[in-house]
């Protein structure tokens, strides 16, 4: 899709307050569920306007015992609502399913975001990297996994202004704490997927907003393939189909993973259940100044 284009060192994929937000994206939704799955613009900090019948939004977890309505925890914005209890048939997604042969995203950054707040249900993304020889591979971020191992930094940079009205979270870093999984289907032509369980701060580290950003270094991530390529995969199907709910254990199977120089972001794929400001990607390290549209602000 932007293969042969110029890139900036930043580069916008999805705003919830632009004109089109998902113009670059297709969506899909659960059709046998149709109260709980949908996706859906909304105020945070309102909730409001409300989906369209028969459609129930879920409630929002407290951040603070102290504090049931959350009140200050919610943008003063309009996101992206992203709900169903079946989290592999409820999705966004760039480049869009057109057909079998849906172009790569071709973006070349180094670094991505991602601006999601948590709503105190199971939620994962992917994220499909290439390297220079072509190899391809999927990075799975998922809250639902046994271990912990992509954790959220313990420590942020947080700055309200006087009257509280802005909110600045950056993640200024991030730690593997235990070891990653990776998932050989023996489906033909299946991608390996290497599976990051995602933590949101805890209610008890009072955080000072609900919304956290993710960054993820996608160089980094390449190693981590050929690592655990040789050893004990993790299969995320049942019957050769990939079901991010129901991961079975599986021998390991011989092929080929992504190695060496990292190339490309191929595609992006964010399941329910979250809310959703924003996604970009860019070459600046993080904490580096970011354009102010790329802020949250707060109640």
């Amino acid at each position: 899709m932007f293969t042969n284009t110029v890139q900036p060192n930043i580069v916008s994929l999805f705003s919830s307050t632009s004109s089109e937000p998902l113009s670059l994206f297709s969506q899909q939704t659960d059709e046998s569920l149709a109260a709980d799955s949908f996706i859906h613009f909304l105020n945070d900090a309102s909730s409001l306007p409300p989906p369209s019948p028969p459609a129930v939004l879920c409630s929002m977890p407290a951040l603070d015992d102290r504090d049931e309505p959350n009140i200050g925890y919610g943008l003063h914005q309009t996101v992206l609502h992203i709900q169903s209890p079946t989290l592999r048939m409820t999705f966004i997604r760039s480049p869009p399913i057109t057909d079998p042969g849906d172009r790569d995203l071709g973006l070349k950054h180094k670094w991505l975001h991602l601006q999601v707040r948590n709503v105190g249900r199971e939620w994962s993304f992917d994220i499909g990297i290439v390297d220079k020889s072509g190899r391809r591979g999927v990075v799975r971020c998922s809250t639902f996994q046994v271990h912990d191992v992509y954790d959220f930094p313990r420590f942020s940079e947080s700055i309200f202004d006087a009257d509280h009205s802005v909110i600045y979270a950056h993640l200024l870093t991030s730690s593997y704490q235990k070891e990653p999984k990776l998932a050989i289907s023996p489906v033909p032509n299946a991608q390996p997927v290497l599976h990051l369980p995602l933590l949101f701060p805890q209610p008890s580290s009072r955080p000072l907003t609900a919304w956290s950003t993710i960054t993820l270094n996608l160089p980094s991530l390449i190693p981590h393939f050929s690592t655990f390529a040789g050893m004990h995969q993790l299969d995320d199907g049942e019957d050769g189909r990939h079901d991010i709910n129901h991961p079975v254990t599986l021998s390991a199977i011989n092929a080929p993973v992504p190695s060496g120089t990292y190339s490309h972001l191929s595609f992006i794929k964010i399941y329910a259940t979250c809310r959703l400001r924003r996604i970009w990607l860019s070459d600046l390290l993080p904490g580096s100044q970011v354009p102010w549209e790329f802020e949250l602000y707060g109640t």
